[in-house]
């Protein structure tokens, strides 16, 4: 044999021992990553939820407040100024008081006021009414009606029939008191025919969560 094939002859042999000993690696390699351990975790989370309400509460004196959820439990507001309710006539105006909060607990929402009956045929025709928002809880007079900060609400002169436009907020938890000073008066223009007519007229506080 002569020294080129034997060159050749150990080339070869020493090819095939080196890619012997590389395919055992790969198969070291791959036992390895199979019998790799793992691990799992994970996380959780919960939430309780209740759900809260939302209630007004009324008052003819700015102070002790109750509900009257309906036209059946309406309170009836303490009117007096110029003229007794009871009697009135031409060019007497009187005036009464009704705050609205809401109850605690309660959220936060607004409240509209709404002329929800009108009696036509009776004294209705011939009252007009205005209503302000005043900032005490005060509306016995004149100067209650027109005291500094005073809001109108329902402009003067309107029919009985007339509801607002806008709404008032009341803050969640009784946290504030909207005060409504009602004038109710008879034009001096009006003639005998309201005299001796009655009339009971009732007015909705909507209120509208927010």
């Amino acid at each position: 044999m002569t020294r080129r094939r034997l060159r050749t002859r150990r080339r070869g042999l020493a090819l095939r021992r080196i890619r012997a000993v590389l395919a055992g690696g790969l198969v070291l390699g791959v036992g390895a990553t199979v019998t790799l351990a793992s691990w799992n975790d994970g996380e959780y989370a919960t939430g309780t939820f209740t759900a809260g309400k939302f209630d007004v509460v009324g008052s003819i004196n700015g102070t002790a407040f109750a509900s009257h959820a309906t036209a059946g439990t309406a309170i009836a507001m303490t009117f007096a100024a110029a003229a007794d309710a009871a009697a009135l006539a031409p060019g007497k105006t009187v005036y009464a008081l009704f705050s609205v909060k809401t109850a605690n607990p309660s959220v936060a929402g607004t409240v509209k006021l709404t002329a929800s009956t009108y009696a036509s045929g009776t004294l209705a025709d011939y009252l007009t009414y205005g209503v302000k928002t005043v900032t005490a809880a005060q509306c016995a007079s004149a100067a209650d009606y027109a005291a500094a900060g005073s809001t109108v609400v329902i402009a003067d002169g309107s029919a009985l029939s007339t509801s607002a436009t806008a709404s008032q907020t009341v803050t969640a938890n009784g946290g504030n008191q909207v005060n409504y000073c009602f004038a109710i008066t008879m034009p001096s223009t009006v003639g005998n025919g309201a005299q001796g007519l009655a009339l009971t007229q009732t007015w909705q506080f909507a209120a509208t969560s927010s």
